[in-house]
């Protein structure tokens, strides 16, 4: 029974990142006028807001309890507000340090098990939302619709949550919290490779 829920959990992670992308391809005929699309792909095709995103869900999983949604519903929130930045071309400096510094706190925290209070968890992670919403706001298609392309956005950005939360659960559940901590280093990797 326990080895079934290990092959679970897997195929619900694949099966998460694989149907967002088919998802938003069976709409093209709408989706091409509309920005849902481009929206939805958006934080898929770039690793590093795909790496943020699983993070935030990861690190909520590790501090437990009420941090486990409201991290991520701070992150979604907030991001939505950078995205409307985004798309007002509002100047915001720092767009892309700030990304990267995302990937390098967000895997330190999760590599060290970090604990902080669910409000200084999220005022960090509303911090990193900012900047990864005005970079989805700020490379929409000139002939999307905005509520569209934002909607598609904040649906994969949840997902991306959600699936950082399973696979961080899945990972205590069997006994192997070194995994989680691996997630983090692998993370910061990326953060760091980016700085070049």
């Amino acid at each position: 029974m326990k080895s079934s829920s290990h092959l679970t959990l897997p195929k619900l992670l694949l099966g998460l990142l694989i149907v967002v992308p088919n998802f938003a391809e069976a709409h093209v005929g709408i989706a091409a006028a509309s920005g849902w699309a481009d929206g939805v792909l958006h934080p898929l095709l770039g690793v590093d807001h795909l790496c943020a995103m699983l993070a935030v869900g990861v690190w909520a999983s590790q501090l437990g309890g009420r941090a486990v949604w409201g991290l991520p519903l701070t992150f979604v929130s907030v991001m939505a507000l950078g995205g409307f930045l985004g798309m007002s071309a509002l100047p915001l400096p720092f767009v892309e340090g700030g990304i990267v510094l995302s990937l390098l706190v967000l895997g330190v925290f999760i590599t060290r098990a970090q604990r902080l209070s669910l409000g200084l968890g999220a005022l960090i992670v509303g911090g990193f939302a900012v900047f990864h919403g005005y970079a989805h706001g700020a490379e929409m298609p000139s002939d999307a619709s905005g509520l569209s392309y934002a909607l598609g956005f904040i649906l994969t950005t949840s997902l991306l949550h959600i699936a950082g939360i399973l696979l961080a659960q899945a990972l205590i559940k069997q006994g192997r919290p070194q995994g989680v901590r691996g997630l983090g280093v692998l993370i910061a990797l990326m953060g760091a490779a980016l700085l070049g």
